[in-house]
């Protein structure tokens, strides 16, 4: 018996609001307030208001600012976040893990008890948000095996760039700092790997990939010296290739005196899995705002956390949340430390949307996430590889990918002419956001990396693959209605020759108003 195709999976007819809105400060009229302040009652002494303030500090003229309303501010920003795409649509963004933000989670990080907290207050008024960054320091530590976590790193590249630095500091303590000056990686390792190796001032090797998808181990045997400092890697990596000689590379490393990071923001399709410490590893770290339901990007700020095993573990930036007989205590960091990387704790109030997410998951729940997020990927690829134009990069690797994979529209611009980023376009005429490309440099030409991860129903995975299927159909029947697209968004293909253009750019009202005038 054949399953009934979901009605969700056909095409939906689709157009975005189209306010043709204009900027704030263009609104309003003289007078108009979205509220109004009690008259100067000639407190304090002073005659008026402006008598208060300093007279190197008073203005010399009043500030250009626009006079509106409450309701005409709510309704200007509502039309504009109506006219914005982003994130309202089927969202498979690869590499990134984009996952439902639970509104519970948002809700209490609002709550004066956690946004009206004090880092400076005494400690004893703070057990709560001490509790919980424990509490997802045992969890990380309990998923990876390692030791200590620390939460100041503020992003995937921020703790990359902690390990760098903390790889410096470790082997400077040993008498070889200036003799280990290499980094190794690989092509497909994330770039915040070899970009912070980089901004540390370390040498980066970066490994090719082989035959099988990955670095071939003689090639990391050959590029490992006495000079070599650390491995910086990312396993599986956006291709959804997994590495099974990875133990063996951490042992290499480990034999010529080097240290091992686990880049962990593929962690989704692995995750309860595999545990970084198992493998070898001294060091690793995870994404909240990706990976552990926190919200990414404009949703709130990012949070990398960093964990490490005991040995590297005096030289973590400080201070260290630390349990005493039922209390918690910050722990100043000691001589070895590398020192802050972020102001006190790092994002609280995004460490506590992660621990209730791990709470309410449970292990079970992170385990099925786990298995779902494959599956989900895996059944995505049998459908996108039955549309023209799409081929996935590696086509002669044989067996299930991860978390993503990335495919190619390659086939498709020989054939039509039609680029990846015009497909993108066409895409968000349906209701769809665009799709992920890839990290630089392209391994396979024209990419895209779709990551379904645990969070999209089978229907919304299959709209998304019909909606590729229509577009990809229409750029070889219609080619210019793809690269003309979008055609039903709110603002259309944007001349950008002259976008960088220092007689147009204006990042101020002051400047808009001299250069259109």
């Amino acid at each position: 018996m054949t399953r009934p195709t979901h009605p969700k999976s056909a095409i939906r007819p689709y157009h975005a609001p189209v306010w043709s809105e204009p900027l704030i400060m263009e609104m309003g009229a003289p007078g108009r307030r979205g509220a109004w302040l009690p008259a100067f009652d000639g407190g304090d002494g002073a005659a008026d208001a402006v008598s208060l303030v300093p007279e190197t500090m008073r203005r010399k003229s009043a500030p250009a600012l626009p006079e509106n309303s409450e309701p005409d501010v709510l309704h200007h920003y509502l039309r504009l976040s109506q006219q914005t795409m982003g994130m309202i649509g089927v969202s498979l963004f690869g590499t990134c893990t984009m996952k439902y933000n639970p509104r519970l989670n948002e809700e209490m990080a609002a709550r004066p008890y956690m946004a009206e907290l004090h880092p400076d207050q005494d400690e004893s008024t703070l057990q709560g948000a001490f509790e919980i960054i424990d509490g997802m320091n045992k969890i990380l530590c309990r998923l990876s095996g390692m030791d200590q976590f620390t939460f100041q790193a503020a992003g995937g590249a921020d703790a990359a760039y902690l390990h760098a630095c903390l790889t410096r500091a470790y082997h400077a303590a040993r008498g070889e700092g200036e003799q280990r000056r290499e980094v190794i990686t690989s092509i497909q390792s994330h770039p915040c790997n070899p970009a912070t190796a980089d901004a540390a001032g370390y040498e980066v090797i970066t490994l090719p990939l082989g035959e099988n998808g990955y670095p071939s181990l003689d090639a990391l045997k050959a590029a490992v010296s006495e000079r070599t400092a650390a491995l910086m890697i990312n396993n599986p990596d956006d291709m959804g290739i997994y590495n099974p000689e990875i133990k063996e590379w951490v042992r290499t490393v480990h034999e010529a005196g080097g240290l091992c990071f686990y880049d962990h923001a593929n962690f989704n399709g692995v995750m309860s899995k595999i545990r970084a410490a198992d493998l070898g590893f001294d060091a690793c770290m995870f994404m909240l705002h990706k990976t552990f339901g926190v919200p990414k990007g404009g949703g709130g700020p990012a949070v990398g956390a960093y964990g490490c095993r005991e040995a590297l573990r005096p030289f973590l930036p400080g201070p260290l949340v630390v349990e005493e007989g039922g209390a918690y205590r910050l722990e100043s960091p000691g001589e070895t430390s590398l020192g802050r990387v972020r102001e006190y704790l790092g994002n609280v109030q995004q460490v506590m949307k992660a621990y209730a997410w791990s709470r309410a998951m449970g292990e079970a729940g992170i385990c099925e996430a786990s298995d779902m997020s494959v599956l989900l990927n895996n059944y995505m690829e049998k459908k996108l590889l039955q549309i023209k134009g799409v081929t996935r990069s590696h086509p002669d690797i044989d067996g299930w990918r991860l978390e993503m994979t990335r495919y190619s529209l390659g086939a498709l611009f020989e054939d039509t002419g039609v680029t990846v980023m015009e497909v993108q376009n066409r895409m968000t005429d349906f209701g769809v956001d665009a799709f992920w490309l890839s990290h630089e440099p392209w391994i396979v030409p024209h990419p895209f990396t779709p990551e379904a991860g645990e969070m999209w129903s089978r229907e919304d995975v299959d709209y998304w693959i019909a909606v590729l299927a229509h577009v990809c159909n229409e750029a070889y029947t219609d080619p210019e209605i793809v690269k003309t697209a979008p055609h039903n968004q709110a603002i259309g293909q944007l001349d950008a020759s002259d976008i960088d253009s220092p007689d147009r750019r204006a990042m101020t009202w002051r400047a808009y108003r001299r250069k259109r005038t």
